[in-house]
């Protein structure tokens, strides 16, 4: 296990005390406030400003278009509207069987456990999904079991949120033991981008956890620019490959942020140190508010042959959409529109 000693907080306390003042953000960068300012308060009162302090201390001070600044700071193009950006791209509403509950995939089940996040990503898919309608509930647990086995080909989990791992160990823990006590469920998939904003969140508590369960246990993380990942993050995350956890990596494409190849190459050779494969790379879900991060097919289906051209097999993520209704998430390549 890693030391964690030198760090400021736990990961608790940093879940606890983050900065959501776009004001902050801007001083604590150095950054004017005078063209920034007044767009992102206007943005932020549709979808909140939330971001780690340490995620913010792996930002560049001074730069306007640091990848990670732009991926959490609000912006008053987010207020524009755009024909095909909805507030639910992916059909996720229609999807919902019980609280909490997305079956969208044969063999596949998401629980949405939380809509709390260790960080608010302005591109994110779900940021207008309404969380609070749709958390399950102890009580719910046995309508939830029931509808698993009612569905004989259901043999993975997926938890996902907002954020699984911002719940507490403890609670964590409750919902792992009940998915275990289902046979059929073989797989557990833990989708979460707090192991890249808050590192600690990897304590020897939660690994001893999911080193025990009977289940084969994914986590996907989150990722899109190299720079998110510093020394102390890629020992956190290569902690796990010695505990049979397998780890990938998802990204999104993002103007100004990862849109181009040489920016994908670094982030997967980067994965790489910290033994984290590439798993998918997706094309921007279109989201109301998020329109401004979108690509042009063109720059994407070059970008994605000069990866090809450079990154070995085993370090090329998939590119991929997610499409509402389909059944499977959508390759790309040669294909985009």
């Amino acid at each position: 296990m890693i030391n964690y000693l030198f760090r400021e907080q736990n990961w608790k306390s940093q879940l606890s005390d983050l900065i959501t003042d776009p004001y902050e953000l801007l001083t604590t960068l150095n950054l004017s406030t005078d063209q920034l300012l007044s767009g992102a308060l206007l943005a932020s009162e549709q979808f909140k400003l939330r971001v780690p302090r340490a995620f913010v201390r792996k930002m560049v001070p001074n730069d306007p278009f640091d990848p990670l600044l732009l991926q959490v700071l609000p912006h008053h193009l987010e207020l524009e509207d755009h024909i095909n950006f909805v507030a639910d791209p992916l059909g996720e509403e229609e999807a919902t069987q019980l609280p909490g509950v997305l079956h969208k995939y044969e063999s596949r089940f998401l629980l949405t456990l939380t809509g709390a996040c260790a960080i608010h990503c302005r591109y994110c898919f779900r940021r207008h999904f309404p969380y609070q309608d749709n958390l399950p509930k102890s009580k719910d647990w046995a309508h939830i079991k029931s509808y698993i086995e009612s569905q004989a080909k259901i043999n993975e989990v997926i938890l996902s949120g907002g954020d699984p791992l911002t719940l507490s160990n403890s609670k964590f823990k409750l919902w792992l033991e009940r998915i275990e006590s289902i046979p059929q469920i073989k797989m557990l998939r833990i989708h979460s981008r707090v192991p890249v904003v808050i590192p600690e969140r990897l304590d020897h508590e939660l690994i001893t956890m999911l080193k025990q369960s009977r289940l084969n246990i994914v986590l996907v993380i989150h990722a899109n620019h190299a720079n998110e990942l510093d020394d102390f993050t890629i020992a956190a995350l290569a902690q796990l490959s010695a505990t049979q956890i397998t780890v990938l990596n998802q990204s999104v494409l993002l103007k100004g942020i990862n849109d181009s190849a040489a920016t994908i190459e670094a982030l997967s050779y980067r994965l790489f140190e910290a033994k984290v494969l590439p798993y998918y790379l997706h094309v921007l879900d279109k989201v109301k508010g998020a329109a401004h991060f979108d690509l042009e097919p063109q720059v994407i289906n070059q970008l994605y042959t000069d990866v090809l051209a450079t990154l070995p097999g085993y370090l090329v993520p998939k590119l991929v959409r997610e499409i509402a209704g389909e059944k499977n998430k959508t390759p790309l390549y040669g294909e985009i529109h």
